[in-house]
């Protein structure tokens, strides 16, 4: 490959237990050689962040579930990337998502199926989590990847009187086996695009 791929994160940190998943979704794209992680906070988004996700191979979502859905930071983030979507230029990049709550469910996955949806319309391609279910039978635990069940990306639960560094590792573990997987496949993505030029 002739050059590494830029895999973006654009997140909203909340309280801070959604910025330290965006820390491990960094760790785990930067585990994968011929990929670079850029990561940009929505909350404080300037001009030249726009052009640091446009010049991006992937862009994975992240914002904390508030009342069923997203933050109002990355709400906001989402329908100022309208003009994006005017031009197409996210069109077939890679995509994939995570989020936290204060609850086990915590209806997360209707923050998941929300980026999903952002995605779909700005023509991207979702990347799932890729893991089993853990903790669901008497031999697993709270350690298990996944430990909270979800599929169509990372959820991680988070105490509501506990600050950041008390998050489970097994759910900033979960997020950096997102950040992997997405890191690799745009890798083997940007392979088959050299490939067919």
């Amino acid at each position: 490959m002739t050059s590494e791929v830029r895999v973006a994160i654009a997140y909203h940190g909340g309280r801070g237990h959604t910025a330290r998943m965006a820390e491990a979704v960094e760790a785990g794209v930067k585990a994968v050689t011929g990929a670079f992680c850029d990561p940009v906070d929505v909350s404080r988004i300037a001009p030249d962040d726009w052009f640091r996700l446009d010049d991006s191979d992937a862009i994975v979502f992240g914002a904390p579930t508030y009342m069923g859905t997203a933050s109002a930071a990355f709400h906001a983030f989402a329908e100022a990337s309208s003009r994006r979507w005017f031009t197409g230029r996210w069109a077939g990049k890679i995509s994939a998502g995570f989020t936290n709550s204060g609850s086990m469910a915590g209806d997360k996955s209707s923050t998941l199926s929300y980026f999903a949806t952002f995605a779909a319309q700005h023509g991207m391609l979702w990347v799932g989590l890729g893991l089993q279910p853990g903790w669901n039978s008497s031999k697993g635990g709270p350690e298990d990847l996944n430990r909270l069940g979800f599929h169509l990306g990372a959820a991680a639960q988070s105490n509501l009187d506990e600050k950041p560094d008390a998050m489970h590792d097994s759910d900033l573990a979960t997020a950096e086996h997102l950040g992997g997987r997405v890191a690799r496949y745009t890798v083997q993505f940007a392979l088959g695009r050299e490939r067919r030029s």
